[in-house]
């Protein structure tokens, strides 16, 4: 069984930047694409990145494309999420996902395992 375990969120200021690491067990992590989502109050669970198991393919969402960069390494079972030019609007649950496969969905529903998510708050 795969589990999926995050770390890194914290309350920091617009503008200043934060990393978000998600540790991966229980599986053949290397043939996995990774994703990441983001769950405000009140809101829907939006796509924020994923990246294919190789790590040279990577897809973003049009709020955070040129501000966050993910990435993993396999020899640790991790993936990242390098957030810079934090925003209020990027106030958030942040989860990573895990799907078999190659593809990199945007959907919610194309990912199998989930972590139980980490807060990221930026403040004004």
């Amino acid at each position: 069984q795969v589990q999926l375990v995050e770390s890194g969120g914290g309350l920091v200021q617009a503008g200043d930047s934060l990393r978000l690491s998600c540790a991966a067990s229980g599986g053949t992590f290397s043939r996995y694409a990774m994703g990441w989502f983001r769950q405000a109050p009140g809101k829907e669970r939006e796509f924020v990145a994923a990246v294919n198991w190789s790590g040279g393919s990577a897809y973003y969402a049009d709020s955070v494309k040129g501000r966050f960069i993910i990435s993993r390494d396999n020899a640790k079972n991790t993936v990242f999420l390098q957030m810079y030019s934090l925003k209020p609007e990027d106030t958030a649950v942040y989860y990573c996902a895990l799907r078999y496969g190659s593809a990199l969905p945007d959907t919610v529903g194309e990912y199998k395992y989930w972590g139980q998510g980490t807060q990221v708050t930026v403040s004004s």
